[in-house]
């Protein structure tokens, strides 16, 4: 069974100094880690803040290319975690057909932010990864990411956006 998700924000694992970015049921009795990528990271991190650059980034990209071509991102499944790792199907309308197109969780979720696609995860990748029940605790949790979501985006170097000017 699928379960909508939605991204409440980004940390930091304290231990492997990997970004991870933080989905909740839309209930908010229930949520799902998943280890990024620093570069994915600042993707989702920029569209959460409404930070625009100059030139499309990447993903920015992928949606225009999408809009160009008439491809909606109908919605974002994380279905699968099998060794430590999550697996991400994309499913997209145009044409009059429906794709399903392979990703990784983090890129499908930057994209889904940037096309409004909702997100969904197969319950039992939340059992799999010890889903955590956060019910009393969700204001303390927020706190907590908004701090670390701070620290994250102010001492992001220009050097982790690469060596092209935007």
């Amino acid at each position: 069974m699928l379960i909508e998700m939605k991204i409440t924000g980004l940390t930091i694992d304290p231990i492997t100094s990997t970004p991870i970015v933080i989905l909740k049921d839309i209930e908010e009795k229930k949520a799902i880690p998943i280890w990024i990528g620093l570069f994915e990271a600042s993707a989702i991190a920029t569209q959460l803040e409404k930070i625009s650059f100059s030139r499309p980034m990447t993903h920015d990209l992928i949606k225009e290319i999408l809009k160009v071509l008439g491809v909606e991102v109908v919605r974002v499944e994380i279905h699968d975690l099998r060794n430590n790792t999550f697996f991400a199907n994309m499913h997209l309308q145009g044409d009059g057909k429906t794709y399903i197109v392979d990703a990784r969780p983090s890129d499908a979720i930057a994209i889904a932010l940037r096309t409004d696609a909702p997100i969904f995860v197969e319950e039992k990748v939340i059992e799999k990864s010890r889903n955590v029940d956060i019910g009393s605790n969700v204001e303390d949790m927020e706190k907590l990411k908004e701090d670390k979501l701070k620290d994250f985006l102010e001492n992001l170097s220009p050097e982790a956006f690469g060596k092209y000017k935007m």
